[in-house]
């Protein structure tokens, strides 16, 4: 059941589509039920798009393209720093959201407001820095003149786990650079984004630039947004299989694409790290948002000087945790998305156990209502385990030892995946190699969060393509044209 403020809020979150500027049902009448993973209820039903709609939302962000690409830079900016604002007047609201229909910790949620909501501010000031360069070719018999256009119409999918930060992450910079979009968010998680859309109207966003879908049959109303010629980008957060697939078809239109995919992020703690320093960054870089992040810390790579004591620490804060709803006062862990996902953390952690690893805490699923999985401290993980290869997604955190640097540097890159790494050393030296070695777009060199609207987030590898966020997020939806005028 929920209380009061839970349904008064739910009861004012759109139930629609949003196309064209208009709120509207699926045109088959179909519905889709949200479900709160921490009790398994129905906590809304709304509108279940098919083809036909995302034909419409994809019409809507074409008839809207070309004034949105003429509005000056300025205005755009204006809007999106509006939404900043109202998006701070609401945050209690977009917090108990999330914490709703994902299960995270309102604290978390919280903090999820202010990382999503740096996005609009960023991009509202990116938007009037956007550059070009003029001047005399070498020959001296014309002038250069580089200039940087809206790609166009851009299809954004987004993932169910940070359903306020992967929306802003995507649409800010689109709607900064003058694209219009259409937006599919999680069906797991779609009440945020459509709440998010309602605030950018209030903000004075004009109708068509944002459209959204929201719907249970993702490929099949995919598939024609990506075929159809008028689309010129798709951007798409999630797993690298899907990804795969999305580029294979994305490559018939020749789209532009940013592919922000899987992890296996390495945590390295060398013999020289300080301790206090490093469970604390563990801790986070592990359990926050249940361990439900792409950036989560995936294995544990620890000098075997000092494994004991790390596994000791790491042990003794995690039975301070606390499971429950994400609503309730001093819940640090909420329940996973669903029961894929906690029996997923089970195999994961029975296979570890099997090949001789040691369970000092957690590693079951708790009993119903709601899909939750006890915080999980593994120690000596041999090798070849699947928990090593896989990511997680889940509240377990997986030791392994190394005795030197270069076995360090060979276990960190192990993997096909590159999206972030995690270092902890009190030598700058050796932090440096560290920088130059570890196969990833990002690193933690002794910090356990790195995410930050200003850096230019991304992985090499299987773990994506393209960069969202910093200076580099706007270059994303924009493309170079080259003039030659005589001189």
């Amino acid at each position: 059941m929920t209380d009061t403020r839970e349904s008064d809020l739910l009861a004012t979150i759109p139930d629609g589509l949003l196309i064209g500027g208009r709120w509207r049902p699926a045109a088959a009448g179909g519905t889709l039920t949200v479900a709160d993973p921490s009790t398994g209820a129905t906590i809304r039903t709304i509108a279940d798009a098919g083809v036909e709609d995302g034909a419409a939302a994809l019409d809507a962000a074409v008839d809207a393209a070309a004034e949105w690409a003429a509005t000056p830079a300025r205005a755009r900016g204006e809007i999106l720093r509006r939404a900043f604002d109202l998006l701070q007047e609401r945050r209690e609201d977009f917090a108990l959201l999330m914490t709703l229909e994902m299960g995270k910790p309102l604290a978390e949620a919280r903090g999820e407001v202010t990382y999503g909501g740096e996005f609009l501010r960023w991009f509202s000031e990116e938007a009037v820095r956007v550059t070009g360069r003029y001047g005399p070719n070498p020959e001296g018999t014309g002038r250069i003149i580089v200039s940087q256009h809206p790609v166009g119409p851009c299809f954004l999918i987004t993932p169910w786990n940070f359903p306020l930060a992967m929306a802003t992450r995507k649409i800010a910079p689109a709607l900064a650079a003058g694209c219009t979009v259409v937006v599919k968010p999680a069906a797991l998680t779609p009440l945020t984004t459509l709440y998010f859309a309602q605030l950018l109207q209030d903000a004075g966003l004009p109708d068509g630039v944002v459209n959204v879908i929201t719907t249970s049959s993702s490929g099949a109303v995919s598939g024609p947004i990506i075929a159809d010629p008028r689309l010129r980008k798709l951007s798409f957060t999630g797993s690298t299989p899907v990804g795969q697939r999305l580029l294979e078809q994305a490559a018939r239109g020749v789209l532009r694409t940013s592919m922000e995919l899987g992890g296996n992020a390495p945590f390295v703690v060398f013999e020289d790290a300080d301790l206090d320093k490093a469970v604390e960054g563990a801790l986070a870089a592990k359990f926050r948002n249940i361990g439900q992040a792409c950036t989560a810390a995936n294995r544990f790579i620890v000098h075997g000087s000092i494994a004991d004591e790390f596994a000791r620490r790491v042990t003794a804060a995690v039975n301070g945790f606390v499971i429950g709803r994400g609503t309730e006062e001093g819940v640090t862990i909420g329940p996973l998305v669903d029961d894929k996902a906690v029996a997923k953390a089970e195999a994961l952690v029975q296979d570890a156990v099997s090949r001789g690893a040691r369970l000092a805490t957690g590693g079951s699923r708790v009993d119903g209502p709601g899909t939750f999985f006890e915080p999980t401290v593994l120690t000596g993980v041999a090798p070849g385990s699947d928990i090593l290869r896989e990511e997680i997604f889940g509240p377990v955190l997986a030791i392994a030892t190394f005795d030197t640097e270069d076995e360090a540097v060979a276990l960190a890159n192990d993997t096909e995946y590159g999206l972030v790494s995690y270092v902890y050393t009190e030598s700058l030296s050796r932090g440096q190699r560290m920088i130059d070695r570890l196969e990833t777009g990002m690193m933690g060199l002794n910090v356990g969060v790195v995410s930050n609207a200003a850096a230019p987030f991304g992985g090499w590898k299987m773990s994506g393509l393209g960069r969202e966020g910093g200076a580099e997020g706007i270059h994303e939806y924009l493309q170079t044209k080259y003039t030659l005028t005589p001189a």
